[in-house]
């Protein structure tokens, strides 16, 4: 029931602007952009007189480079108002993500804030086939998580009847979707692989129960093979979608139905590649770490800001028109790096090399730990429910074969445990990974 390639725009004036007129655009923003923060931001400014720049040194965007970098240790020393560019009767929104240790993340939003941010979610929807005859079901949490709420507002914007399931729930969510007839889901992609598990285990049949024609998943990374088998599942077309709270949530970037990178909305933000080590800039098709400056934002502009997230940045023309810049997947994060022996490990390699292996689930989770001296890595992968049937020679052809790929394409040997089905936790939100007890 995927929805026809056709390529349905939801502002061609932006999104499909020659990239002449784009990059004046963003000179200009950009200037304006950074004035504002110099003069109502003191930790801006002082950094600026530090490296001895001024407001007026920046003309285009080819002086971003000499701007300082913005991280996340920032908005937490900053906590909670230290880096708002406007008065605070201004903001009208606070979103942020609790955190797993210390003072939490949170960015404040003006109205104007949340309606830029709203039209990128809506842009992101139409990219992915949604029209105003869709019934779109938002799996995402409410709350101070941007995912729910950024996907509500996209959804509205664009005139889709809205289903604001939240996360958990999962018969219930199957139930309403069923009924209602849902055509797009919205939510991360491993629920939205255990949806597609507990659909079938209800017997339902997702070319004939279920409506979906569409998703739009993100909130944590995942590979190619993980779409293909998420798209079986479902008989869904699967775009990924990209976002930070700092930046403005779901919708910085997305993909169109072409699945060729996502599409960043370039008339509101600024992508750049750098050198994770010297922090130079690199060319488009360079891997390296994400840098977004946002440059119509009011509340809480971000200059430079270091995602530590993993890609590559494209500029070649896509086939659906529009003529932004895209960003690759999402190939690991600077600073959930796992250092195994030496080696530079990110779970998305072992993700790709699971997903490539036939009789396992899409489920797994690293263990590392440290044993007399020694660093070593488990690798817990759930088998498929269709392979318990199958002999004790089978499961450790499947656990041989995982070894061997992970070592090629790792470089490292790791121990493989293979589990019974659904005995890996379910995750509702991000799914977790990974254990490492080498920090406990």
């Amino acid at each position: 029931m995927k929805a026809p390639k056709t390529h349905n725009i939801y502002n061609p004036e932006a999104e499909c602007m020659p990239r002449e007129q784009l990059r004046e655009l963003q000179s200009k923003r950009l200037a304006e952009t950074v004035k504002r923060e110099y003069e109502n931001v003191p930790v801006y400014r002082e950094r600026m007189d530090a490296k001895g720049i001024k407001p007026g040194d920046i003309k285009s965007v080819d002086d971003l480079k000499y701007l300082p970098f913005t991280n996340k240790t920032d908005l937490r020393d900053e906590f909670p108002f230290g880096l708002l560019a406007v008065p605070k009767r201004e903001i009208v929104r606070i979103q942020g993500s609790s955190g797993t240790t210390g003072k939490p993340i949170v960015s404040g939003y003006t109205e104007n804030d949340v309606e830029v941010w709203t039209e990128m979610v809506a842009r992101a929807l139409v990219a992915a086939g949604g029209t105003a005859d869709d019934i779109i079901q938002v799996c995402y949490g409410y709350g101070l998580f941007t995912g729910g709420l950024g996907a509500h507002q996209g959804a509205t914007r664009i005139g889709a009847m809205t289903v604001p399931m939240s996360s958990g729930n999962t018969q219930r969510q199957i139930l309403m979707m069923k009924e209602l007839g849902s055509t797009m889901l919205c939510c991360t992609p491993s629920y939205a692989t255990y949806l597609g598990e507990t659909i079938r285990e209800m017997g339902l049949d997702p070319k004939k129960d279920i409506r979906l024609k569409s998703g739009v998943f993100g909130a944590e990374p995942w590979t190619e093979e993980m779409r293909q088998r998420l798209e079986q599942l479902l008989d869904i077309d699967a775009c990924d979608i990209y976002g930070l709270t700092e930046i403005a949530g779901p919708g910085v970037a997305f993909e169109c139905l072409e699945k060729r990178g996502m599409h960043v909305n370039e008339d509101h933000v600024i992508a750049e590649i750098i050198d994770p080590v010297t922090e130079e800039q690199l060319p488009y098709g360079c891997s390296g770490e994400l840098v977004f400056t946002t440059i119509t934002k009011e509340g809480m502009p971000m200059l430079r800001y270091r995602t530590h997230d993993i890609c590559k940045l494209d500029a070649t023309p896509c086939a659906c028109g529009r003529t932004t810049v895209r960003m690759g997947r999402i190939t690991g994060r600077t600073d959930d790096m796992l250092v195994i022996r030496g080696v530079n490990v990110f779970p998305s390699q072992i993700e790709s090399v699971l997903v490539s292996v036939k009789g396992v689930a899409p489920f797994y989770q690293l263990v590392v730990d440290r044993v007399h001296s020694t660093d070593s890595i488990e690798v817990q992968v759930e088998l498929d429910e269709k392979m318990f049937s199958d002999t004790v020679a089978d499961f450790e052809k499947i656990r041989n074969e995982i070894g061997e790929k992970i070592k090629s394409v790792v470089g490292i040997s790791a121990k493989v445990t293979l589990v019974g089905a659904k005995t890996l936790p379910r995750s509702e939100g991000k799914a977790k990974r990974v254990i490492d007890n080498r920090k406990l």
